[in-house]
């Protein structure tokens, strides 16, 4: 699956479960998240046994650092799934709160 190619999916906020979701082929992969003033802490990306090697976990990802720039939040990465997607794709360093430093 291309990552660039997420536009046929969407990202839902389930708000009462502090997570966005993705459902792909009846199965829902998530990243839950805390919000505080105006920074999101991205605590954790699960995906589904049955979509793994599809490039879910990366088109959630992508999808989640969209709303969060869109909503103008500071992002606080503390998955290590989504640190590492930042620090492939340093544009979205941008949305880093000030006193987030990625290796």
């Amino acid at each position: 699956m291309d990552t660039d190619k997420n536009n046929n999916y969407t990202l839902t906020d389930n708000q009462d479960r502090k997570q966005f979701e993705l459902v792909v082929e009846g199965h829902t992969a998530r990243i839950e998240y805390m919000i505080m003033a105006n920074k999101i802490f991205l605590t954790h990306t699960e995906v589904p046994a049955e979509l793994e090697g599809k490039g879910i976990g990366s088109i959630i990802v992508k999808l989640a650092l969209e709303e969060v720039e869109k909503r103008g939040l500071k992002l606080i990465p503390l998955c290590p799934f989504v640190g590492k997607y930042i620090t492939r794709h340093p544009e979205w360093k941008r949305i880093l709160a000030d006193d987030v430093k990625l290796k």
